[in-house]
């Protein structure tokens, strides 16, 4: 079992082969600041090549997500210094968008409390995303006479319908965790109590799954939406290929065997024995 390391900013527990990536800044409903944004790239750098780990839940500490960026800090701060205010917005877009998005490890975002603008980013790149009934989502940006920046503009168009993105960004409405669900911006919610449990099943449910299998799958379908069909095409076979070049468990071919040959193996009621 690796060692664990510590943040100032951020907090990692482990469940099984679950890592929870926690913003701890409870008393300002981790809202981020330039030094938690330089503790959670560190944080995923470790994560990602972390041999015990095989899922990665994203939250917040002290009943909240995120509230966004911290308006004192990550703003006024660093209004007269041009390099700090370069390399806050470099470090907040590496790990809230391209180190999550990219993370070899299936990435889940358990949202409760308040979830603000730039704090949508990071839900978008998960993979999966879970909320509370009650959670709070809100594009506020508007009412301080500003857009959603920071890539949240363009990640939200991503993920929501052009209708719910527009609606949401322009009024500055906030919507619950159920209303998130149905319109699909998170796979589902569920009452607060039962968040961890909700967030823990589907971990289980990845952390059974050959890793690489996952891993290749889901940088599958991440980038097969931009592609036309001649272009998915290739890029699949060479996926397919790739996979079973660097799965050195020969996970496919065993599974078949189990299926076909030894009548062990059900697909969708248990795993193949490993």
């Amino acid at each position: 079992m690796s060692n664990v390391p510590t943040y100032e900013n951020v907090k990692i527990e482990r469940d099984g082969a679950t890592t929870f990536v926690i913003l701890n800044r409870p008393e300002k409903r981790n809202a981020m600041s330039p030094a938690l944004h330089i503790d959670m790239c560190n944080a995923l750098d470790w994560v990602s090549e972390d041999d015990d780990t095989r899922v990665v839940v994203v939250t917040g500490a002290g009943g909240h997500f995120c509230a966004g960026q911290d308006l004192k800090l990550f703003f006024r701060a660093n209004e007269n210094d041009p390099k700090a205010m370069r390399k806050a917005g470099a470090d907040s877009q590496a790990w809230r968008w391209d180190k999550l998005s990219r993370c070899p490890k299936p990435t889940i975002a358990m949202v409760h409390g308040y979830c603000f603008g730039g704090g949508f980013t990071p839900v978008i790149a998960c993979d999966f995303a879970i909320a509370a009934d009650d959670a709070t989502f809100g594009l506020s940006e508007v009412n301080w006479g500003i857009i959603p920046g920071g890539l949240v503009a363009w990640c939200v168009t991503q993920i929501m319908n052009y209708r719910d993105a527009l609606y949401y960004s322009v009024t500055g409405e906030r919507f619950s965790g159920k209303e998130a669900a149905a319109m699909k911006f998170v796979n589902k919610s569920v009452p607060v109590a039962e968040l961890r449990d909700a967030v823990l099943a589907l971990a289980r449910n990845l952390e059974a799954k050959n890793p690489l299998t996952v891993r290749y799958t889901k940088e599958a379908i991440r980038s097969v939406r931009g592609f036309n069909q001649t272009q998915a095409l290739d890029y699949l076979d060479a996926k397919i290929d790739g996979l079973k070049f660097n799965d050195k468990s020969k996970g496919s071919s065993e599974a078949m065997k189990q299926f076909l040959d030894e009548k062990t193996f059900k697909p969708g009621l248990g795993e193949y024995k490993r």
